[in-house]
């Protein structure tokens, strides 16, 4: 077995989870190393060989074509649903009224063509699209995660909601939270940036910090699962994670269904824990299945900082194991130095001939200038992250600028003020007349 250090994990089970659970086509979970399936319930580690679990669909059996809606059948369906990440909930794990269920109804959000920026960049007009998730509720993709954690947590009969978060999550929990009911309780490094602490703490949940790393912050987490003083409690990225990843394969969904039914041929993904790119996959692939879009070869590219790179340092590397880093990068949000699905973060890249590469923090900067400038669109350190490699990777020759590339943005600058406040700032101090106007050379 490739992957280590999951056999500490505990696997959790609550009364309340006997009996049926709806969670819509959803069939069961499964383990990603030996493939022993095992009933839905909040469990996130094989009890056979300790790898981790995802989702199995109704729509995954041979069979389901027979029974299931698919091609333009389907099509018609999602484009007749709500402008949220429900429209795609026959393929997600949620009961099909999930949409009159009291939750934040994140996704749908713009997907850019930017022109501006591909001028700039060397891309032929019309090929180069933003993925701008800052548009969701809290500002970040993690609402999208969090909303199916939340509908796993109903089922299973949780009290409380929780998580182990580099920021933009802890907003999201305790904002979903709010909305549907819950107590909220998230633990992070008790060093972020002072804008994600406001915005987490302002739902009115407990905030708790952690001295520590991402890293430490998690371990933590995994051991008050397996106290009695966490019981009842939904740890949406530990014990519901399973169901939380299946969040990121709305981008996926959406993108295509923003680009005509199409699939990119080439998209540039954030890795933090690797998830969001492993699960952007997942999407793409049962698009082809259900034939949704066209089956043609498309290209998967990683990011990550320089000061947390270990997924990037094993691809070049020609490793399959991805060796731990201790994160120095002002990409707090990317900030997590054992990744989980690394492995496979590094099993899809280079299955579809993409790369794992890095950037610099100050070319982290650059990137998040570039991308206001260019398009209007403020992104934090993430996304000029994201963009910072693109750059980087087009300038290599690696992305093709003649083909359709997507960038995916996953928050809001103005969560990461700290990052571009010493470079930025006011243009010039006047006097209110029009010589002084003239004089600092504004006319």
């Amino acid at each position: 077995m490739r992957r280590k250090g999951l056999a500490s994990m505990a696997v959790q089970t609550v009364a309340s989870t006997t009996g049926t659970v709806d969670l819509g086509p959803a069939s069961g979970l499964s383990c990603r190393e030996c493939g022993e399936v095992f009933a839905l319930g909040p469990i996130f580690a094989c009890e056979l060989c300790f790898g981790p679990l995802e989702v199995k669909y109704a729509y995954d059996l041979p069979s389901a074509t027979a029974t299931f809606p698919t091609g333009s059948a389907l099509r018609k369906q999602i484009e007749n649903g709500p402008a949220s990440i429900w429209r795609y909930a026959p393929l997600l794990p949620v009961p099909a009224d999930v949409a009159t269920k009291p939750n934040l109804n994140p996704g749908w959000t713009k997907l850019v063509q930017a022109d501006n920026l591909a001028r700039e960049l060397g891309v032929e007009r019309g090929r180069l699209f933003v993925k701008d998730d800052s548009g969701n509720p809290t500002h970040s993709f993690k609402d999208r995660v969090v909303a199916q954690a939340l509908e796993a947590a109903r089922a299973f009969g949780f009290t409380t909601l929780s998580c182990s978060s580099t920021g933009n999550l802890a907003g999201a929990v305790g904002a979903a939270a709010a909305r549907a009911g819950f107590r909220s309780c998230v633990f992070i490094p008790h060093d972020l940036e002072q804008g994600k602490i406001v915005m987490a703490a302002v739902y009115g949940g407990e905030l708790v910090g952690i001295e520590g790393t991402y890293d430490d912050v998690n371990r933590f987490c995994s051991e008050l699962i397996g106290d009695p003083a966490g019981e009842g409690w939904g740890f949406v990225n530990v014990n519901l994670r399973p169901y939380y990843g299946e969040g990121s394969k709305t981008l996926a969904y959406e993108i295509c269904e923003q680009l005509g039914w199409q699939l990119p041929d080439q998209i540039v993904i954030p890795i933090a824990s690797g998830s969001q790119l492993t699960k952007i996959d997942k999407g793409l692939q049962e698009l082809i299945k259900l034939g949704l879009v066209e089956d043609k070869p498309y290209k998967i590219f990683g990011a990550q900082a320089e000061g947390c790179s270990p997924v990037s340092a094993a691809f070049k590397a020609g490793h399959d194991v991805v060796r731990p880093q201790k994160p120095d990068t002002i990409a707090k949000s990317l900030a997590i130095g054992n990744p989980a699905d690394g492995p496979y973060v590094l099993d899809i890249c280079r299955r579809t001939g993409g790369a794992v590469e890095d950037v610099t923090d100050e070319q982290i900067v650059d990137a998040i200038k570039l991308l206001a400038r260019t398009e209007g669109i403020f992104t934090e350190t993430a996304g000029g992250t994201t963009l910072g490699v693109a750059k980087k990777l087009i300038e290599a020759g690696a992305i093709d600028p003649s083909l359709t590339t997507v960038v995916v943005n996953t928050g809001d600058g103005l969560k990461t003020l700290d990052a571009v406040a010493p470079t930025t700032g006011m243009t010039a101090v006047i006097s209110p007349n029009l010589d002084s106007f003239r004089e600092a050379g504004l006319a």
